[in-house]
C-alpha cells in the first residue's frame, strides 16, 4: 500500500474547509460530492501526487441507507484530521491478507473519476479508525492530477495508537508516514508557503 491522501472530517463542509484553510494558509480547491455516501466534499493539491480533502454529510444528499464512511454518521465536534487512504493495485487480494473490519469492496464514481474503496459495514475501520482506508483508482484519472498547485507538501503523516507496532507491521513501511504510540489520533507536518504547519 502506498500514502494516497488524507481527510479532514467535520460537521459541516464549510467548517471542515475552514479548518484547513486557517491551518495551513491557502485556499481549498473545488470536489465534487460522493452519491453512494451522501457526503461531498473540497481538495487541496500537494506535491508529489498526493492531496487532502475536507469531507462531511451532504446537507441535501438523502439517506444512503448504510453507515457512512470515515465515521461521519457520528461525528461531532470541531473539525479534525480524521483518516488516512492508501493506494493499492488490487483491492481484493489486499484484503485477503488484513483483519476482519478492513472494509468490503464498493464501486465508486464521481464525475470522470472511478475507483473501488474499502468500507467497513460499520464505518468504523480497525484499531479505532486509525487503519487506513483502501483504495484502488481505475484508469489514469487521479484527482492530485486535476488539482492546481497549492505550493504545499507533506512533511510526515504522524498515526498515534497504543498498539502502534502492530498496526505499523500490518500496514509495511511507506514514505512520509510515521507511526508512534499514544492516545488514537493522526496529525500532519505540511510544508507551506507560509513555513512547516501542523494539521490536527
Amino acid at each position: 500500500m502506498e500514502l494516497d491522501h488524507f481527510a479532514v472530517a467535520g460537521e459541516t463542509l464549510e467548517a471542515a474547509v475552514d479548518h484547513v484553510e486557517a491551518a495551513l494558509g491557502v485556499a481549498m480547491q473545488p470536489g465534487g460530492r460522493h452519491a453512494r455516501f451522501g457526503t461531498w466534499n473540497r481538495l487541496l493539491g500537494l506535491a508529489d501526487g498526493l492531496y487532502l480533502e475536507a469531507i462531511a454529510i451532504d446537507p441535501v444528499a438523502p439517506s444512503p441507507g448504510r453507515p457512512r464512511w470515515f465515521e461521519l454518521d457520528r461525528f461531532r465536534g470541531a473539525p479534525r484530521l480524521s483518516n488516512w487512504i492508501c493506494r493499492v493495485g488490487d483491492l481484493d487480494a489486499a484484503l485477503a491478507g488484513l483483519p476482519a473490519g478492513a472494509g468490503d469492496p464498493v464501486d465508486l464514481e464521481r464525475g470522470a473519476l472511478s475507483w473501488r474503496m474499502a468500507v467497513p459495514a460499520s464505518g468504523v475501520l480497525p484499531f479505532d479508525d486509525r487503519f487506513p482506508a483502501l483504495i484502488q483508482w481505475r484508469g489514469d484519472l487521479h484527482p492530485a492530477a486535476m488539482l492546481a498547485p497549492s505550493g504545499c507538501a507533506l512533511g510526515r503523516l504522524i498515526v498515534t495508537h497504543p498498539r502502534a507496532d502492530e498496526l505499523a507491521a500490518l500496514c509495511g513501511q511507506m514514505q512520509g508516514v510515521v507511526f508512534e504510540p499514544g492516545v488514537s489520533g493522526l496529525r500532519a507536518e505540511i510544508e507551506t508557503p507560509h513555513g512547516t504547519r501542523l494539521l490536527e
